[in-house]
């Protein structure tokens, strides 16, 4: 890693908190790519047409939420 790149790290973290700081951006990382490859792997799964809100989203919502029980005011 260079120098500039550390010193940005220990400006937020703390020499003492770079190796916790690097672990954590590391993991965040991994779990971003996680996400997106989960993302990218639905992409398809509901076709572009034949759904029940097509004609009027709005109206579908609208119905949606009058039919929930749960739901106040």
């Amino acid at each position: 890693m260079d120098e500039e790149l550390l010193g940005r790290i220990d400006e937020v973290a703390g020499k003492r908190g770079r190796s916790r700081f690097v672990r954590d951006a590391v993991a965040a990382a991994l779990e971003h790519a996680d996400r997106l490859e989960l993302i990218l792997s639905a992409r398809g799964a509901i076709p572009d047409r034949g759904h029940d809100w097509d004609d009027d989203p709005a109206a579908w919502v609208r119905a949606q939420r009058r039919g929930d029980r749960r739901r106040v005011g």
